[in-house]
């Protein structure tokens, strides 16, 4: 039955435009030639940017993977899905409507192909169907769609034969046939559902790749890429010098994901590994504008592109994700849509504060379609701006919070009670922790107090009244990584 929202705009099925909705993992917002990155080479992505809207203060609003994933599926905050943190991959999605399935409903064909890391596995979450690859996951008891094409190519078990690790931060040139590499097999699936689609509906494609996720295995042609060693340094603020002053989080991740033993130079090595992976991205969603173009869809077509979070790469000594440091919580936002969508400028950059919980209501909004209400965020190309966003992520010990106003970033760390403010028109990189400075202290209170505001599901107790008292400080406790947990076998 097809929405009553689009009937009143007059439009026939056949003037519904597309959506290709492609995500990432692991990509920080500032990872953009369009965003003035010195090194990173993204001309796809520039081109996109160039032909719509880029939003520079787009937020993961949980910052790792699954809650990530559930607040751009539902487009509800951690607060409305009830996940904050990785543990709650083996819970089952509340009974939200989900984007794929709101697009069913109004008459969309909905096909994915990549990552969806939800809980079961094959729960298509709203999708016709689903072509996965869930990075080895056979714990879950799934042998996932790319794993059987590896099968089929006489490869069969051999996705982590390069012996990287899925969460660790050694490198080396990908080990397999290029059509075997995950992101150019997620782009040819993706390609090939476009072109066997039903040519009498709408469709809403969404495009998941694994990486710039460890392992930090590129093609070899993207490592040589690089090749000419000007890779830029990690930033290092002067509150991340002291370790023993860290936040107990802080000092906790630095101490479980740090690579041992890296110089100045295998650090460079390992982000120029991480560039690749990206641009390989790039380059292949040229091969899926190619298809749309071809197939006579792309001037009728809605296409964003974000990440589920960032990554640290080494910033202030810090890896990964989980924390509200730019590097892990702002992503890319980029958003392109037909020429006759007035409300989506080519060429711009909109500094407006959005999040994954944004992306559901946009893209519906350009659609025509009505949003569910159970639907927290609001639509990108309106008119209606918040004033702050709430981003939480992890429980007790290991929670942390932000509050962000669009200029000024407050982050609070629970254990021990820890503050952190930042500036970031006039330090986009977190170099300078205003939190003690006098000439903040308003700022940081109304910060505060909005923080306050916010808290719920059991974090109440980190405020008496009007002030944050937060929990005990606690030693540093970190056990050895003696199984090698990120690392996968042979299957």
């Amino acid at each position: 039955m097809l929405n009553s929202a689009r009937l009143e705009r007059g439009r026939s099925a056949e003037q519904r435009p597309n959506v290709l909705l492609v995500m990432t993992d692991h990509w920080p917002g500032r990872l953009l030639g369009a965003a003035g990155h010195p090194v990173i080479q993204t001309p796809t992505l520039d081109a996109l940017a160039r032909s719509g809207t880029r939003f520079t203060r787009a937020y993961s609003e949980a910052p790792t993977c699954v809650p990530a994933r559930r607040t751009l599926m539902t487009g509800t905050a951690p607060r409305g899905h009830g996940v904050r943190d990785m543990a709650g991959g083996k819970a089952e999605m509340r009974n939200l409507p989900t984007l794929a399935q709101t697009f069913r409903n109004a008459g969309y064909q909905a096909y994915a192909v990549g990552k969806l890391h939800v809980y079961p596995q094959r729960d298509r979450i709203g999708f016709d169907d689903v072509l996965l690859n869930e990075e080895g996951r056979t714990q879950f008891g799934v042998a996932d769609d790319y794993e059987q094409y590896l099968t089929d190519r006489g490869f069969a078990g051999q996705q982590f034969a390069h012996g990287l690790g899925n969460n660790g931060y050694e490198h080396r040139p990908w080990h397999l046939p290029e059509d075997c590499h995950p992101t150019t097999w997620t782009t040819q699936q993706m390609c090939r559902i476009i072109k066997r689609r039903d040519p009498g509906r709408p469709g809403f494609w969404y495009l998941s790749q694994v990486h710039p996720h460890p392992p930090l295995a590129p093609l070899r042609e993207y490592w040589d890429a690089y090749a000419d060693g000007n890779i830029d340094d990690p930033s290092h603020g002067g509150w991340a010098a002291d370790d023993d002053a860290h936040p107990y989080l802080v000092k906790f991740l630095i101490e479980a994901r740090r690579p041992r033993g890296l110089s100045d130079a295998s650090i460079r090595a390992v982000r120029r590994a991480f560039y690749a992976l990206c641009t390989h991205i790039d380059h292949q969603l040229r091969v899926v504008i190619g298809t749309l173009r071809e197939e006579g869809l792309l001037d009728n077509t809605v296409v964003l592109f974000s990440s589920d979070h960032g990554d640290m790469l080494g910033d202030h000594g810090l890896w990964a994700k989980s924390l509200f440091y730019e590097g892990s919580a702002n992503i890319p936002m980029i958003l392109s849509a037909p020429r006759v969508e007035s409300r989506v400028r080519a060429g711009h950059v909109d500094d407006r504060l959005v999040g994954l919980q944004d992306v559901m209501p946009t893209l519906l909004d350009l659609a025509g379609l009505s949003v569910p209400d159970t639907v927290g965020g609001r639509s990108m190309v309106g008119e209606d701006r918040r004033d702050w966003l709430f981003g939480e992520h992890g429980e007790d010990d290991r929670a942390t919070r932000m509050i962000h106003d669009g200029q000024y970033k407050l982050i609070y760390y629970p254990t021990g009670n820890r503050i952190q403010l930042f500036d970031l028109d006039t330090d986009p990189y977190e170099l300078c922790d205003l939190a003690s400075s006098r000439d903040h202290t308003d700022t940081r209170d109304r910060l505060i107090t909005l923080l306050i505001r916010q808290l719920h599901s059991g974090d109440e107790r980190w405020a008496d009244d009007a002030a944050l008292v937060g929990l005990p400080d606690r030693p540093l406790q970190v056990s050895p990584d003696r199984d090698l947990r990120g690392q996968r076998g042979l299957h």
